[in-house]
């Protein structure tokens, strides 16, 4: 049976026949053992990519080389990240592209996403990034996938509602996610609501996961209320906007900070400089929309998203 590697695996290989240090190799052994094609052709490939990188991780111990980053591990950007999960040609990759500026393989057959592709979105003003990941099924599961969604800080569930077996794909993630002890999904993102019977198919997961998930409708192929899905990351990832302004100076709503629900002025003057937080007596709150204009605040008190602060130290 022929092996039929895959463009990446063939780019992983040559990164480990080029490779200078032991933690290059052990990334690229990771990575060619991530993107070969597991059958019965390729059984003697595996074995040999193990022990490989078995001996060369030992190699490594000895040396006392420093450990590069699994190649799964994409480093956290903007104001979060959230991993696209969900079962097999759901359209998670055509969510990712539509929404940012990512290129990943997008295909009508199953298990295309082979390795993590990372994308920024923007909900507004609000930078999101966005973790294109393998789908989730029980036929086969990428041994590294759990870990990509434990580092993100949400993970959306998405699902092609027009699937004869979404229920099966949608129980089958869930129950993965408890068996890995991973937090469960917080999001259902029911994709391909544009075809005929799309918004019905919907409306009854939405009702039926009512109690589990919150679920938005999207349409990756047509954009069909993206920007809603972008409100319900912005919600879900609990974010709060807040803006700055000197005395008498007008405010720049195009660059915010972005804190978390809960956190307070002191919080804030502390992303502006250090030493406002250390130094800061008062500050006056304002709000874009008006009403109690210049209300004096205290360092403990908690922001609300659009909250416009003028630090006094």
């Amino acid at each position: 049976m022929p092996a039929n590697l895959t463009p990446d695996y063939l780019e992983a290989e040559r990164s480990y026949r080029e490779a200078q240090s032991p933690a290059a190799k052990i990334a690229a052994l990771e990575k060619m053992l991530a993107t070969l094609p597991k059958h019965k052709g390729t059984e003697k490939l595996q074995a040999d990519l193990k022990r490989r990188l078995s001996q060369a991780r030992k190699e490594s111990q000895k040396k006392g080389a420093h450990h590069a980053a699994p190649f799964y591990h994409i480093p956290k950007e903007g104001a979060g990240q959230v991993a696209l999960t969900g079962p097999p040609n759901s359209g998670k990759s055509q969510l990712l592209a539509r929404l940012t500026n990512a290129q990943p393989e997008v295909a009508d057959y199953p298990f295309t996403t082979r390795l993590p592709a990372a994308g920024m979105m923007r909900y507004e003003n609000v930078p999101i990034q966005l973790i294109d990941l393998p789908a989730v099924s029980r036929d086969y599961l990428e041994p590294w996938l759990p870990q990509a969604i434990r580092y993100a800080d949400l993970s959306v569930l998405v699902a092609d509602v027009n699937d004869p077996d979404v229920l099966g794909g949608i129980e089958c993630t869930l129950e993965l996610f408890e068996e890995k002890r991973l937090r469960p999904p917080e999001l259902l993102a029911g994709n391909k609501i544009d075809l005929p019977g799309g918004e019905e198919n919907f409306a009854a997961l939405a009702e039926l996961y009512a109690n589990r998930m919150r679920a938005v409708p999207v349409s990756a192929a047509t954009g069909r209320n993206l920007d809603g899905f972008g409100r319900a990351l912005f919600d879900a990832l609990r974010l709060v906007r807040v803006y700055t302004k000197a005395p008498g100076k007008k405010v720049d709503f195009a660059a915010p900070f972005i804190l978390r629900r809960g956190q307070t002025v002191e919080d804030a003057a502390r992303m502006v400089h250090k030493d406002f937080a250390e130094h800061l007596r008062f500050a006056r709150l304002f709000h874009a929309a008006g009403g109690r204009d210049g209300l004096m605040v205290e360092r403990g008190h908690v922001l609300q998203d659009g909250d416009i602060l003028e630090f006094h130290i």
